[in-house]
């Protein structure tokens, strides 16, 4: 090589087999090696024991102790969250929810007897008879602290707070209505009749609507209630199936591998499950039929009767402004008087009422008021008619005692209305008195059953792994 030349060897030559000759490739640097493998999760190396365990009988029983462990006190957990949701709703509904249903149902009564309090005290002229005043102030009172009690009581945002709201905004404008048709009663001039009118028809068409709507709202809300204390928990007793099937399928296996017929832990672990799924069945069976018996003959019954208390009422009002307005307020049809139309509406509705009160009606001491109600309203259907008549000719000093009565007349039709009135009281009584058993046994029912299910899971669990740990032992 001259000077100044570069020379670069490619390739070696060396002598092939067969006297050829074989190019080779310079050496390159060398390959770098394979990077070490990172660290395993927590859960592989979990899932790395369990496989290395399951190999083992010792590792088995231990998966196998786990497990049972795991699923009587997923049963437990499970029992007690859906029975305490249970025992609360059965709560509100003896404490709660129809507590108010039944305080709305007497908002909507006190109302509807101020009104036709407030017409009869009319009719008896001038001086107003004290015990319809008292009648009177007393529905008002009562109506007014039942809408505090409710508004105390209710969700806000709800439904019912919009018409406590409005009957709270209402009640005193129908009160001073009220006053100045009695004021000017007093003074003898026809303008009362016509402040009464008008106030009766705030009362038919503003207040009594909205104590509807309130009582309907909250008798929503006690349905509701029932439904969700009557509903069977349904992850408890699957929950519960699974932890007694696994359980006897590891004391089978036990006595299958050691040919022992009980394991004590085991058995004991069983005995537990299986009464707290028993003790879940019967509780809730009886809680069920219980409060089954509190709606259909409790509940249903209070509604058919406080609706009959209320056309009652209606009907009397409306047979009192029959006399105030004498013809002066015509129905739709313009030729009937207005008051007496719905009198004769109201009657219908009462008589389909207390039919549907007396077939309701599970024993004599339902039956009985009930039934004097009946024979009340035929009574007072009479005595109307012939006041009616006698109106109807002209005669309207004579009409005006056969309706509200005086010591010449004490078989007016006003007498007929106490009865029916009195006998309808004492039937609510009575259903709201065998509501309120039957709902306290359904929830009598589920007693105990919330700490019961939490402390026979715990034993349950724990003898499951005496049990197992018993087999374990045998192993060492």
């Amino acid at each position: 090589m001259t000077e100044g030349e570069v020379t670069v060897a490619i390739t070696s030559r060396a002598p092939a087999p067969g006297g050829g000759v074989s190019t080779t490739p310079a050496a390159g640097p060398p390959a770098p090696e394979p990077a070490p493998p990172g660290p395993r999760t927590a859960w592989a190396e979990g899932v790395e024991r369990l496989r290395a365990a399951a190999t083992t009988e010792p590792g088995r029983l231990r998966i196998i102790g786990a497990v049972l462990a795991s699923l009587v006190l997923l049963f437990g957990t499970s029992a007690v969250w859906e029975v305490s949701d249970r025992v609360t709703a059965a709560e509100d509904v003896v404490g709660h929810s129809q507590p108010l249903s039944a305080d709305a149902a007497s908002i909507y009564r006190s109302l509807a007897d101020a009104d036709t309090a407030s017409s009869s005290g009319f009719l008896a002229g001038a001086q107003e008879p004290r015990e319809v005043r008292e009648r009177y102030e007393k529905d008002i009172a009562n109506a007014s602290r039942l809408l505090v009690n409710a508004a105390a009581n209710t969700d806000a945002g709800g439904d019912s707070r919009k018409e406590i709201a409005l009957l709270g905004q209402q009640l005193p404008r129908y009160t001073g209505l009220i006053e100045q048709a009695r004021a000017t009663n007093r003074q003898g001039l026809p303008l009362g009749g016509a402040y009464l009118r008008y106030a009766n028809e705030q009362m038919s068409t503003v207040l009594l609507p909205a104590a509807q709507r309130l009582y309907e709202a909250e008798t929503g809300r006690l349905y509701k209630d029932y439904d969700d204390a009557r509903s069977w928990p349904p992850v408890a007793t699957l929950t519960g199936l699974l932890a007694l099937g696994a359980l006897v399928w590891a004391q089978r296996r036990n006595y299958r591998r050691t040919n022992r017929v009980f394991n004590h832990g085991l058995v004991a672990a069983t005995a537990a499950a299986a009464v707290v799924l028993l003790w879940l069945t019967v509780g809730q069976t009886l809680a069920r039929s219980g409060l089954s018996e509190a709606r259909s003959g409790g509940q249903e019954s209070l509604k058919v009767l406080n609706d009959a208390r209320i056309a009652s009422l209606q009907a009397r009002a409306g047979e009192n402004l029959t006399l105030i307005a004498r013809g002066a307020v015509l129905a739709e049809d313009k030729t009937s008087d207005k008051y007496d139309v719905e009198f004769t509406k109201n009657m219908k509705e009462l008589d389909s009422g207390l039919a549907t009160a007396l077939r309701l009606a599970d024993d004599t001491s339902g039956r009985r008021p009930v039934q004097q109600a009946l024979d009340g309203v035929a009574q007072w259907k009479q005595r109307h008619a012939a006041a009616r008549e006698t109106d109807m000719r002209g005669d309207y000093e004579l009409a005006l005692p056969q309706v509200i009565g005086d010591k010449d007349h004490k078989d007016s039709s006003g007498a007929s209305f106490d009865t029916v009135d009195a006998s309808l009281e004492q039937a609510v009584a009575h259903e709201q008195k065998q509501f309120t058993q039957a709902a306290r046994g359904g929830l009598g029912a589920l007693g105990g059953l919330v700490p019961g299910s939490a402390a026979l899971a715990v034993v349950g669990a724990a003898a499951a792994l005496l049990g197992i740990g018993r087999r374990l032992s045998e192993y060492r």
